[in-house]
């Protein structure tokens, strides 16, 4: 039976706590990564609702402000391309009874589905 002293005992212990260390310290930073890749996709869409939210308000306030010609703004399905403002963009009116309008803006970043921003207003005139 061999007896072992305390330094034999701890050959190679610095080296295995080095791995570990290691190991940790490259796990943490592959969370930092993903965390910085999720915080991007997430900005990423929130500017791209933001956009849409402004493209249908200003599409109403134009249809506010110029009540005598509110049906040169109604736009059919599909919609009117706007993928100089959104990706693969597409805007549509409607004015499903007298004086309610509802503007949908459309917007597909490749590789996601498709996202959407509607909102409905109440126009006198026109």
């Amino acid at each position: 039976m061999k007896i072992y002293t305390s330094r034999e005992s701890q050959s190679g212990v610095v080296l295995l706590e080095s791995i570990i260390a290691i190991l940790l310290f490259s796990l943490g930073i592959l969370a930092l990564v993903g965390l910085q890749t999720a915080m991007l996709k997430n900005t990423t869409d929130s500017k791209y609702r933001a956009d849409a939210s402004f493209i249908a308000q200003q599409r109403l306030g134009l249809m506010w402000a110029d009540p005598d010609n509110i049906p040169t703004y109604l736009e059919a399905s599909p919609g009117t391309d706007i993928s100089n403002l959104l990706p693969n963009g597409r805007r549509i009116v409607t004015q499903p009874s007298t004086g309610k309008f509802i503007v949908t803006v459309t917007w597909q970043i490749p590789g996601q589905s498709v996202h959407n921003f509607t909102t409905t207003a109440t126009i006198s005139g026109g």
